[in-house]
């Protein structure tokens, strides 16, 4: 904006210093642009900015229509972007409404479909205003209640609107109304089997991760091999990155206690993730690939299927310092669980082949955190008489105090 142009105090948001696009006033008098007053009332103390009288977060924000004319005016007449005129916040009592109409008992599936619509378009075209508005009426509770009924039923009409409207309108206080409800990973289950379109499928997963976050340890072990068999079947297609991401945030989840690490490994996980990170996959998905494959290779199933895959090793060794600090720590843990417990004549030999011991020998040089200098040196140490002629070591050992 012009330097030149002077803005009228009372036209900028005492919140953000901006010009304000749809000023509103609250019930201290004060008048504020309704982004940067929503977002004050999201995140911080129930009180208001200017006067620090108590603003309770449920209080009513009234459109300054006469204030917002005036801006709207004078950014005309000093050639500046007209701002556009704010739409209309959502009613609660229209979101409610259409909660009834997909809750109705007996409804005609095309005012089901039609309300299930109506809630989809609401969620998609904010991010904000919109979606806080549904979640506080009860729409991701009415959702998980009409995908669990579908279940049920057998019907797969409007499953897609609604997982996206769960996914978009999913907030920390939907993990109350998700609780410790079985019936929503076996509605999952029926989801991922279905002929439905991919994108309903990962949003099942997405629904799926954010309840695996918040379950139960008893229900977390009461999962059996047919679902974990889904998951790693998941990993295996590879159809949907965000579905396959969602799916390994499920397994890291619920293969913390050794039962379920062993039906994870008997799932075939082990030589997937193994698959997964020869192909290439985004830095995200690496890290999250090897988070689980340090849980699994804690277990003697998992360190023995590592070994199996002949790409295992070198595949631990290739991503230590190529990925992130994260993935890292992560490789890190399964060499050093290999080393102690799984470290045979021959798997002492392949580390050595694979370049495992040669990236050892880079972490105590490199650029990184000491706790992972130390853990790599306790592995070195681990078979240090067998490793001792390697070439790599004796670079190490006379480079290692740089003058």
């Amino acid at each position: 904006m012009d330097g030149e142009i002077e803005i009228p105090e009372y036209f900028l948001c005492p919140i953000s210093l901006q010009i304000m696009k749809d000023p509103v006033t609250t019930v201290t008098g004060i008048t504020f642009d309704r982004d940067s007053i929503e977002q004050w009332l999201a995140t911080a103390a129930a009180v208001c900015p200017v006067t620090k009288q108590p603003l309770p977060r449920s209080s009513d924000l009234t459109p300054n229509h006469m204030l917002r004319r005036l801006i709207q005016a004078w950014c005309t007449a000093n050639a500046i972007d007209r701002i556009p005129t704010p739409k209309s916040p959502l009613q609660r009592s229209i979101v409610v409404k259409l909660i009834r109409d997909v809750n109705r008992r007996g409804a005609d599936p095309s005012a089901q479909m039609n309300a299930l619509t109506k809630l989809d378009d609401l969620a998609a075209e904010d991010d904000g205003g919109n979606r806080r508005c549904m979640a506080e009426a009860g729409v991701p509770k009415a959702m998980l209640s009409f995908v669990i009924r579908s279940f049920k039923g057998g019907s797969d009409l409007g499953i897609s609107e609604a997982l996206r409207v769960l996914k978009l309108t999913w907030t920390p206080a939907a993990e109350i109304i998700a609780g410790d409800n079985p019936d929503l990973i076996q509605s999952v289950m029926w989801i991922l089997k279905i002929e439905i379109e991919d994108s309903a499928k990962s949003n099942a997963l997405v629904a799926l991760k954010n309840f695996a976050e918040i379950a139960s340890s008893t229900l977390i072990e009461k999962l059996d091999l047919e679902f974990f068999g889904e998951m790693v079947r998941i990993l295996k297609e590879r159809r949907c990155a965000q579905g396959v991401r969602a799916a390994l945030h499920v397994l890291i989840q619920t293969c913390s206690s050794g039962r379920n690490r062993a039906m994870v490994v008997a799932a075939g996980a082990v030589a997937e993730l193994i698959e997964m990170e020869l192909s290439h996959p985004e830095k995200k998905t690496t890290e999250l690939v090897f988070g689980l494959l340090a849980q699994l290779c804690s277990c003697a199933d998992g360190r023995q299927q590592l070994l199996k895959h002949a790409a295992g090793m070198a595949v631990v060794a290739k991503r230590l310092l190529r990925n992130s600090a994260a993935t890292d720590d992560r490789a890190l843990c399964v060499m050093e669980s290999v080393a102690r417990f799984a470290a045979t004549q021959e798997v002492v030999a392949e580390m050595l082949r694979v370049g495992a011991v040669a990236k050892l020998c880079m972490v105590m040089q490199a650029d990184c955190a000491d706790y992972m200098k130390k853990k790599a040196r306790e592995i070195l140490r681990l078979h240090s008489a067998d490793w001792s002629n390697s070439p790599c070591i004796q670079v190490y050992l006379l480079t290692r105090n740089p003058r």
